[in-house]
């Protein structure tokens, strides 16, 4: 390696390094804020915390990585132009791509490493996050719970203790739950001197058991005056029991989809595997559906009835136009019977049309399952190509913009990276509910800036600026100096 090549090597490098460690810093921190609920009040030692963010960090690479190199090129190359280091090169006869040329083969190993780490890492930090969240609760189950404030636990729990005991904390005092039902404007109230938490790590419910209490419930009347009055019920208990679902309280982020899928946790082969078996199952699924209806219609079709010879003594008195008419099949039947027959064909329709509704959306989520599982095969690859992409956007700006520092190449690199990511989403958004292809869901951002990295990389090697100031001021300028004119020779 030649000394100019090491030198662009270690200015990258140390600008890369700086910048990664403080993107990264900054998105841990978003990822505690984000769990900041689940974190605080909880009394979890250090080690906890520690491997809670451990485990999380790896999925925030893909994110601060291409920013890293994007900001790292715009940065450095920025800086040799600014201080004229370009122009020494050139003075010398090495060209742009030249001096790229070092740089471009580490950052395509970089982008090795990044497929390896999302084939390998991400799936595996993903699989211990999502688990270790769950194990916090099942081991600790008081964790769920701090000390004189109500806890909101899933859609329709709200639980206050006075006071906790017990090794785990598992033994409160004082309890109060209230209870209340999706889109319910009646309250469950529930009152106990105390309460004891049971939990198992093979289950997702968390047991509690309350003892020497009450339960106040607001009664639904369906006439208006007696709701006026608010009617309630009142019992008492010497022991309950209830059972709360755990489950609920690992979907409170904004990666819900994720946890509630495996499609996160696995890796390229397991995804095809996966994919695969989802495929197979999703066609069967079809089948059987069409197989269903078709039957069922069938089986209505020659359902025997109660129908006599007499009904249909009338139809041989027909003319034969009458007989073969398809479309007036109702009239060959006595008047006694056509009601019944609407009736029975309503209802078989009725039923049908929500059978088919009802198999619309199961295939609707079983593709939508298949195709969170296509974006995360090809996320592993996007990342790679992002690294790649990212740095043929960021080092020609850099080397086109003329400035280095933390200043203006910040705002470049924050305006590529909004636009990459919110057409990354949005594209993600639109294949997971198969408006699109998932392939094209997750290369969209890629297939969108791919042709800016090469306008990019064309100018600056060419010696092109990104826009011609002079074509613009000039017109400009000489628009001016005649209104100037005009003005002093009216004076």
């Amino acid at each position: 390696m030649k000394i100019l090549d090491r030198y662009i090597l270690k200015s990258f490098v140390t600008t890369f390094a700086t910048v990664f460690i403080i993107l990264f810093f900054i998105f841990i921190l978003q990822g505690i804020w984000l769990f900041i609920a689940e974190l605080a009040g909880k009394d979890l030692d250090v080690w906890l915390v520690t491997k809670f963010l451990l485990f999380y960090s790896p999925k925030m690479i893909p994110l601060v990585l291409p920013l890293s190199i994007l900001l790292a090129g715009i940065m450095t190359f920025g800086s040799f132009a600014e201080n004229y280091e370009f122009a020494a090169m050139k003075s010398s006869g090495i060209s742009l791509g030249r001096a790229m040329r070092g740089l471009t083969i580490f950052i395509f190993g970089l982008s090795i490493v990044a497929f390896i780490f999302a084939n390998n890492v991400i799936p595996k930090a993903e699989y211990k996050f999502v688990n270790l969240r769950k194990n916090i609760i099942q081991r600790q189950p008081a964790m769920a719970i701090v000390e004189g404030q109500f806890n909101s636990i899933g859609d329709n729990f709200n639980i206050k203790v006075s006071k906790k005991s017990g090794e785990k904390g598992e033994k409160l005092t004082d309890v109060t739950i209230h209870k209340r039902g999706k889109g319910e404007a009646q309250a469950t109230i529930i009152r106990a001197k105390n309460g004891l938490l049971k939990s198992n790590e093979s289950s997702n419910l968390l047991q509690l058991e309350l003892f020497d209490g009450y339960y106040y419930e607001e009664l639904k009347s369906k006439n208006s005056r007696e709701q006026q009055k608010a009617p309630f019920a009142k019992s008492t208990f010497s022991k309950q029991i209830m059972n709360i679902d755990l489950s609920m309280l690992n979907n409170n982020d904004m990666d819900e989809e994720k946890i509630s899928q495996t499609n996160g946790m696995l890796n390229i082969s397991e995804l095809n595997y996966t994919l695969d078996s989802l495929e197979n199952n999703y066609t069967k699924e079809e089948r059987s559906i069409t197989d269903n209806v078709v039957k069922r219609t069938s089986n209505a079709l020659s359902r025997k009835t109660s129908y006599t010879e007499r009904d249909f003594s009338h139809i041989e008195k027909l003319p034969d136009s009458v007989k073969t008419d398809k479309n007036d099949l109702l009239s060959l039947m006595v008047d006694s019977k056509k009601q019944r027959i609407l009736d029975i064909a309503i209802n078989n329709t009725s039923s049908s049309a929500n059978i088919i509704k009802q198999s619309i959306n199961a295939q609707n989520e079983r593709m939508k399952n298949i195709n969170n599982h296509w974006l995360a095969l090809y996320e592993k690859f996007v990342i790679a190509y992002a690294c790649l992409l990212m740095f043929f956007i960021g080092a020609p700006l850099g080397a086109i913009i003329r400035k280095g520092g933390i200043g203006l190449p910040i705002v470049f690199a924050v305006i590529i990276f909004i636009v990459f990511h919110f057409i990354n989403t949005f594209g993600k958004k639109l294949a997971q509910e198969n408006g699109i292809p998932p392939f094209l869901g997750s290369w969209m951002s890629s297939i969108v800036l791919t042709p800016l990295a090469i306008l990019l990389t064309y100018r600056a090697t060419n010696d092109i600026g990104m826009i011609n100031m002079d074509a613009i001021m000039l017109p400009l300028q000489k628009a001016v100096m005649k209104l100037f004119k005009i003005k002093s020779n009216e004076e």
